[in-house]
């Protein structure tokens, strides 16, 4: 396999792109650092012989002019994501989200030899079909796709990624397309519930309360291994050309409330209590992806649950960025 991976220093695309090299893969990373953060973690992937790092701007015009045009893969994850950068900066995700596709795309069809074209689309698809129809939970990949109101900033980033689903089938590229749910681990940056709780849970002063926003609502959270074990399956396997696949675990779905609990567990905080806050504006109460389809065509079944997963992805912040000693993503 010769990789290009776009977002590449970001969370799955770093994880995927160390994955990928220590399996022998020939990879090139591309990213315009916005949010990604040149850390230690890249600097020991970029010294791997098998590795280059190129900093670009996916999205500008001839921002990937230059590239090779001999790879059999690309994972296109370069993406304005993240819900504090979506509500504040909606008209930019709506535009350049589809910017960044579009050169990626353009880039596809100059390979010579490209075997699959793989698009990071998101579980944010569903928001709307969770609010205006029946939708099963766990869900289905080929659920009808609902919106939500197109003046709510929230939309911007779920109605991105329906129109580049789109884009990706009409594109005339060897296509497969994944929806991520929850994917968490390691240097996954600080915008996210695990590391957001863990840093506030490690900040309280003994007997001190935990907030915790939306307890009862119900997510389905995939460690990183596990996902990249679905990832590179799907972008190995023919029976996913042309397909849309969730990337996730649906028997880790756990309360809000579970998650603070294991966070406290994994931090060692057992002398801070918990106190419910309001539900977090536009959160879907639950979100939980069916994996028969991607488990079919791969033959992988997740195997970290969360405990072991958040007290691996606690170990790493506390070493990493809880202490002072290093950087994570915005």
């Amino acid at each position: 396999m010769k990789a290009l991976i776009l977002g590449g220093a970001g969370f799955i695309g770093g994880h995927l792109s160390r994955a990928l090299a220590e399996a022998g893969a020939e990879i090139t990373i591309v990213d315009n650092f916005a949010r990604a953060r040149h850390d230690e973690f890249l600097d020991r992937l970029q010294a791997l012989p098998n590795v280059q790092v190129v900093a670009a701007d996916v999205g500008a015009p001839g921002g990937l002019d230059g590239l090779a045009e001999d790879f059999s893969h690309i994972f296109h994850l370069a993406a304005i994501i993240g819900v504090r950068h979506v509500l504040e900066r909606p008209y930019d995700v709506l535009t350049q989200n589809v910017a960044l596709l579009a050169n990626a795309i353009t880039l596809g069809r100059r390979q010579k030899a490209l075997r699959r074209f793989l698009f990071a689309s998101t579980s944010e698809v569903f928001a709307g079909s969770l609010l205006h129809l029946d939708m099963p939970v766990p869900t289905p990949e080929d659920f009808p796709l609902a919106l939500t109101g197109l003046d709510q900033p929230r939309t911007s980033y779920m109605l991105s990624k329906i129109y580049g689903e789109a884009m990706c089938h009409h594109a005339g590229l060897p296509v497969t397309i994944f929806r991520p749910h929850n994917v968490y681990g390691p240097r996954m940056g600080m915008v996210h519930v695990l590391p957001e709780l863990m840093k506030k849970a490690l900040d309280l002063p003994k007997g001190g309360t935990l907030d915790v926003a939306s307890m009862d609502h119900r997510r389905a959270f995939c460690y990183i291994d596990d996902a990249l074990a679905e990832l590179i399956a799907l972008a190995q396997s023919e029976d996913a050309l042309g397909g849309t696949f969730n990337l996730g675990n649906q028997a880790a779905e756990v309360t809000i409330e579970q998650v603070a609990r294991i966070v406290l567990q994994v931090s060692g905080r057992d002398d801070v209590t918990l106190a419910g806050r309001p539900d977090t504006a536009g959160s879907p109460s639950r979100r939980c992806p069916d994996m028969t389809r991607t488990i079919a065509v791969t033959g992988f079944t997740p195997a970290i649950d969360l405990a072991e997963g958040a007290a691996r992805t606690f170990a790493w912040y506390r070493d990493n960025v809880f202490s002072g000693a290093g950087i994570s993503a915005l």
